[in-house]
């Protein structure tokens, strides 16, 4: 498959932390650069952070007021500008995905390294086409139509692609072991779910981490998580947080390292993954 390409959501986020050095540098405050570009002070914000799209108008402008004049670097970033407004290969998905959910797409085509802790589900990288499917017909309220279902299923199976495209995705999973009983779709579905996670931990970019049953509790309290690292230096680590109708992306270095930290305990108070497939072969032989 080709090579790892940075999608628009990162591009925007480097551009942005870009923007925000040069600001800096020139000694250039949030509300005199949104004066600038005919904006406010939480816009800037915004797009330091690269939560939004840019207008070329507004990065020229805000190249200027920066004190950038050497015709080559304001060309490369305007260009990354353009780069970074182009919509990534989700954007064919919104009918079935919410607004917020696009960020993490975004994030998660970029990331180098995938760190989750999941409750309730198979991690959606590690989810069958059926198990998906299953997790899709959960939605509250009204019942899916089978074609939204189906085009859900489609988006889990193309994000998947990532596991497998040069250099892959590394993906380190720990989950509760009580995800593993939970007969999602049915019991023939599960069986079959647990067959590829069997499969999935031989590949050496694929690490999974069981917590059981008779665990007495771990720092992971709050729920589940994720965090992103990405190979950019531009880039920092990302925590993201899902809720039933939004969710929390956190870059805050402190609130990263809270998360790291909980996650490190729970690798090291975990079964090793070397008893992750005799634990599975375990699970499985209970389906039978």
């Amino acid at each position: 498959m080709a090579g790892q390409v940075v999608g628009p959501t990162a591009l925007r986020m480097m551009l942005g932390s870009h923007l925000r050095r040069l600001r800096e540098r020139a000694e250039v405050s949030r509300t005199d650069a949104g004066w600038a570009i005919r904006g406010s002070e939480s816009k800037i914000s915004r797009l330091e952070l690269g939560r939004v799209g840019f207008k070329e108008r507004d990065v020229e402008d805000l190249l200027s007021l920066y004190g950038v004049t050497e015709a080559r670097e304001r060309d490369r970033l305007l260009q990354l500008a353009r780069e970074a407004n182009d919509p990534g290969w989700w954007h064919r998905y919104g009918d079935v995905t919410p607004d917020w959910f696009d960020s993490y797409l975004g994030l998660e085509e970029a990331a180098e390294l995938i760190r989750t802790y999941e409750i309730q589900f198979v991690p959606g990288l590690l989810q069958t086409a059926e198990y998906a499917r299953a997790v899709a017909r959960l939605t509250p309220g009204n019942a899916r139509a089978d074609d939204e279902v189906e085009r859900m299923v489609a988006l889990r199976t193309r994000r998947q692609q990532i596991l497998d495209r040069e250099p892959p995705l590394k993906l380190w999973a720990v989950i509760e072991e009580s995800v593993l009983h939970r007969p999602i779709g049915g019991p023939e579905v599960l069986r079959h779910q647990l067959d590829a996670l069997q499969e999935a931990v031989t590949r050496p970019n694929i690490t999974l981490q069981i917590i059981p049953l008779a665990s007495p509790g771990h720092a992971a309290t709050g729920g589940a998580f994720t965090l992103l690292r990405f190979p950019q230096r531009d880039l920092p680590d990302i925590v993201y947080l899902e809720h039933l109708t939004s969710a929390l992306y956190l870059d805050k270095q402190s609130d990263v390292d809270t998360y790291a930290e909980a996650l490190d305990r729970l690798t090291t108070t975990s079964p090793p993954p070397t008893q992750t497939q005799s634990l599975l072969t375990t699970l499985q032989n209970q389906l039978r």
